[in-house]
């Protein structure tokens, strides 16, 4: 009969190394992509042996997929937190604003869900319906930041909160493009000047 408290620590044991090989294996994918990212480059990264790889994930999808989920919660989590301690709706899309200006990639690489997105787009159905629900969830969340500050008379009444939701994120991510490709962060800083203004014109 097995040992209760060893099984525990066998597997907080493999949880550990689990999540040691997603965090060491997305800026990989985020750099090279699905298809330019081979399992000998994970297994450089992660200094484990193909067997001990594939003991925590059956195949490389498995771990794009798993790399995708974090790499998008730390995302979220990174330009969320504090948010919940703003009152107003209008300073509450401001601050997300600023936060995806001030650190738009956890990774390295750039964003993780453009990347995917661009990568996975008619060669990974998988990841690509993955992007596509990120991106969906995205606009969501600010949607419902709208309404939320439609309803307490914040947000101006007859405001499109899809609208909102697609100009922050389509703003947001190309002024990230731009951003990598001059090698600075003038589009970014100008993305966020700009909804800026486009959000005080919201405010009821």
């Amino acid at each position: 009969m097995c040992d209760a408290g060893f099984l525990e620590v066998a597997m907080s044991k493999g949880e550990t190394t689990r999540e040691r090989i997603v965090r060491e294996a997305a800026p990989l994918f985020n750099q090279k992509g699905f298809a330019g990212c081979s399992v000998q480059d994970i297994l450089n990264a992660t200094g484990l042996e193909k067997g001990g790889l594939y003991r925590h994930f059956a195949s490389k999808q498995e771990l794009a997929v798993e790399v995708f989920r974090w790499a998008t919660a730390q995302s979220q989590r990174s330009r969320t937190d504090g948010m919940e301690h703003i009152e107003n709706a209008v300073d509450r899309l401001k601050f997300h604003v600023a936060r995806f200006a001030e650190a738009p990639s956890l990774v390295a690489g750039g964003c993780m869900l453009l990347n995917t997105a661009v990568d996975a787009d008619d060669v990974n159905p998988e990841l690509k319906a993955m992007a596509c629900d990120a991106i969906q969830r995205w606009k969501r969340r600010i949607a419902a930041i709208v309404e939320y500050g439609m309803a307490r008379g914040e947000i101006k009444a007859g405001t499109t909160a899809r609208r909102v939701g697609n100009t922050i994120v389509a703003t947001l991510e190309g002024a990230l493009v731009i951003s990598r490709l001059e090698g600075t962060k003038d589009a970014l800083e100008d993305a966020r000047e700009s909804l800026g203004v486009m959000l005080e014109g919201l405010r009821a």
